[in-house]
């Protein structure tokens, strides 16, 4: 039924350098409290880190891939890259790990920097693009523009990586329209894998102030997943690979208080996939007649997704419908 269901294809050793390397300051971060992440990160841990994961993976053919996050990874004192990808490479050359991958920001990308990640094994590059809009990234003091995307990403293409792009639901001054927009341009660079994450506003960032004050207004959690449905789906139609929507979630982010404001969500994902299932079966029994009962056989892996979030699509065709939905598995 068309839902392409996020997923990673391979075990993920996370690694978070929370705001390392990173010389801009937008007005949505604080990368320490969103990856859960309190201290600086150095390469034994690195190391430490990886030997820990790989003691747990149960599959022993499944691809594993070492993933730095949380930071613009290319904005590091090269000294300090070489440091954390020897780190992560060693477990190459064991075969322990198949590859590498990092974020990074748009305009943290040049050919030495490429050079020098293809040295490493880097396999995967995602942008930070967060919006294509020149306005909505102005507002977002990204420091830097829809240019720069584009041309890091057929830099990234043209050295044989795989692409990711990032974007952001709910940034200052967007819109529904401008989101849209936004993955459209990034379809036409073709990335490998897209990530779509709300706008959450944290305590110490520049974006909780403007809250405070009235200059922005953060999302209702039902007008995020809306927004965000429609930039999957588009990814959907141009058979783009959504390997996450919403954020990784720690006990910071699920303990919604007053220092984590706007459409906070542990269960982002199914939420979404949730309200496009529905619209599926809506699609479906348009124009049927009266309908009393509908039996569906889906993907097993869809099934959760089309009975809905505690069952709340069943319970939306009962009582806005008047109709029977049974759903099953295959």
């Amino acid at each position: 039924m068309g839902l392409n269901i996020p997923k990673e294809d391979k075990y993920i050793i996370p690694i978070f350098i929370p705001h390392r390397g990173c010389k801009n300051d937008c007005v949505f971060c604080n990368q320490k409290r969103i990856s859960g992440e309190q201290r600086n990160v150095t390469p034994q841990d690195v190391k430490k880190e990886i030997e820990t994961w790989l003691k747990s993976f149960k599959n022993k053919d499944r691809k594993r891939q070492v993933a730095f996050f949380g930071g613009s990874f290319t904005g590091l004192e090269i000294e300090e890259q070489q440091e954390f990808l020897q780190a992560a490479n060693q477990f190459i050359h064991t075969k322990e790990i198949d590859s590498i991958k990092l974020s990074t920001r748009p305009d943290y990308i040049d050919e030495n920097i490429l050079k020098l990640l293809k040295k490493y094994n880097v396999k995967c590059i995602e942008l930070g693009v967060q919006s294509m809009d020149e306005e909505v990234l102005i507002a977002s003091k990204r420091g830097h523009t829809s240019r720069d995307v584009v041309a890091a990403s057929k830099l990234i293409r043209k050295h044989g990586f795989e692409l990711g792009h990032q974007v952001m639901i709910g940034l200052p001054k967007s819109t529904k329209e401008k989101e849209i927009e936004t993955i459209k341009k990034c379809i036409k660079l073709k990335p490998d894998v897209v990530r779509i994450y709300p706008v959450y506003v944290l305590k110490n960032s520049k974006l909780y102030d403007m809250t405070k004050d009235k200059e922005y207004i953060p999302l209702e959690l039902e007008e995020a997943i809306e927004r965000a449905k429609e930039v999957y789906k588009e990814c959907v139609r141009n058979k783009i690979n959504v390997i996450r929507i919403g954020l990784q979630t720690t006990e910071e982010i699920n303990k919604k208080n007053e220092e984590i404001l706007g459409p906070v969500c542990d269960n982002y994902k199914e939420r979404i996939l949730t309200n496009i299932s529905r619209d599926y079966v809506l699609g479906k029994i348009k124009n049927k007649g009266k309908l009393k009962r509908i039996k569906l056989v889906v993907p097993k892996n869809t099934q959760n997704y089309v009975v809905g979030n505690n069952k709340s699509n069943i319970t939306y065709f009962e009582e806005k419908l008047g109709l029977k939905l049974e759903v099953k598995g295959k």
